[in-house]
């Protein structure tokens, strides 16, 4: 008779017994990067060749569309409909993939193929996002097979070939899909657990609001000899409009960027007691840098941040006695649904503008990603948690959003789905660097958490 504890020792053996290590070593082995146009023919045979073949052998129908617009990666959908009564699921992944950086890999790495050592796979796009979506889908295919090919649900998948330059497409293509696309939530994976050793369920993401800062005062540069400590260094100038944005340490001066009414009362509550960490390799987590009075995971989950993504002046790589005639800094705004990106750009010409900085201009201000969040007690974020727990026996965290940036406004914009995302990976995975890499621990997890979750969507007791 299936069980449910028949699913996860399917998926479990199919972990343990190399299966799917040697499955992502297939999918690592394309070069599927959106970055590079030199690899473009790639991404197209990511899903042409190994995806699409997966999920029909598994009674999906898929098709792959072009994306709407040109120049990005084209976009698979596929659908599993047993009976409309039931549950229907939409699961989302991406196949591409940052830029390779081949020459910046340690001795004996390669981006393009999967290198284990001890509990790490080394390989582009082992934790972003090939790794993870290949999870989910080798989990249900253990469902498949303890069930003799029923689920006793509906799924639909998309995956798309232009997450990595932001996304572009998806939400036209959406929109324009949604009858397609139409399901009662979304669950997926993406991004870094809280802590490598404790599962996680991400409710949104924060959102990123990007803008240049940058002050010309002339045409070339003058001598630093005759001109230095007469004529203005823009240089310096910008240097001290930033630190008026933000103090030495991390805080945002600009406070219109901020929730007005602090770290909302649901959020403080489901982050009471979150760590934050990201193993070895991660950056350190400073204390006293960034918000005082909150709590590492309030800072990161629940609240806004400012970083200088890239700055310059005159040319570092090759100095003259010059004071240079410009200098620019290229910054974005992490930010959660409680801020209203559209009063980003005027909270700051008014800021500067008070502090007397007038002259530096802001340039190309937008939104580069969205900002999402379900509630984190929906019962949907709930009913997974429970599940997960089931399959785990151990603690599942909720956070409110997760630290980065997905697609899942595009999702609830368009069609209304509820967002449960359970990442496999971890901070301090170096994902979009060199020497990314998936841990077998939170990877074993993961196909044990889907392989319940996709087995007790087919039973009694899914939320309405």
């Amino acid at each position: 008779m299936p069980t449910r504890e028949g699913a996860l020792s399917r998926a479990a053996a199919f972990f343990d017994e190399g299966h799917f290590k040697s499955l992502l070593a297939g999918l690592v082995a394309i070069p599927s990067t959106a970055q590079d146009p030199a690899y473009e023919a790639e991404l197209a045979r990511y899903l042409e060749t190994a995806i699409r073949p997966w999920v029909e052998r598994l009674g999906f129908t898929a098709t792959i569309h072009p994306n709407p617009l040109p120049g990005f990666g084209p976009i698979l959908t596929a659908e599993r409909i047993e009976d409309p009564a039931r549950p229907t699921v939409l699961l989302y992944g991406h196949g591409d993939t940052v830029r390779g950086l081949d020459e910046q890999w340690r001795p004996g790495l390669t981006p393009w193929a999967l290198t284990e050592d001890g509990d790490h796979w080394y390989g582009r796009g082992t934790a972003d996002n090939k790794g993870q979506h290949a999870l989910n889908l080798a989990a249900l295919e253990a469902v498949l097979a303890e069930r003799g090919g029923r689920l006793g649900f509906n799924l639909k998948l998309v995956l798309e070939m232009a997450e990595e330059r932001g996304s572009r497409g998806l939400r036209e293509f959406v929109a324009a899909h949604r009858d397609l696309l139409t399901a009662d939530v979304l669950i997926a994976s993406d991004g870094p657990r809280v802590d490598p050793a404790l599962p996680t369920i991400a409710t949104g993401t924060r959102g990123i609001f990007q803008f240049d800062l940058v002050l010309k005062l002339r045409e070339g540069g003058v001598h630093s000899g005759h001109w230095g400590g007469l004529t203005t260094d823009p240089a310096i100038r910008l240097t001290h409009a930033i630190a008026s944005i933000c103090d030495a340490r991390g805080k945002i001066l600009v406070r219109d960027w901020l929730p007005r009414n602090g770290v909302p009362a649901e959020v403080r509550g489901v982050l009471a007691g979150c760590p934050v960490g990201g193993a070895e390799g991660a950056a350190t987590i400073d204390p006293d840098w960034g918000e005082p009075g909150l709590t590492a995971a309030e800072k990161i989950y629940g609240w806004n941040s400012f970083i200088v993504l890239a700055m310059v002046s005159g040319r570092p790589e090759a100095p003259v006695n010059a004071v240079a005639p410009d200098a620019r800094a290229t910054c974005h705004i992490r930010y959660t649904v409680d801020t209203d990106p559209a009063g980003f750009g005027p909270a700051l010409r008014r800021h500067l503008d008070e502090h007397g900085f007038a002259d530096v201009e802001i340039r190309e201000p937008g939104v580069r990603m969205a900002a999402s969040r379900t509630p984190p007690d929906h019962p949907w974020v709930r009913w997974a948690q429970a599940s997960m727990e089931r399959s785990l026996g151990k603690r599942v965290q909720i956070i409110p959003n997760s630290s980065g940036g997905l697609p899942g406004d595009v999702f609830m914009d368009h069609l209304g789905t509820p967002l449960v995302w359970v990442p496999h990976s971890y901070n301090g995975c170096k994902q979009h660097g060199p020497d990314e890499h998936l841990l077998t621990g939170p990877a074993r997890e993961g196909i044990l958490a889907f392989a319940g979750m996709w087995w007790d969507l087919g039973e009694a007791g899914t939320p309405g």
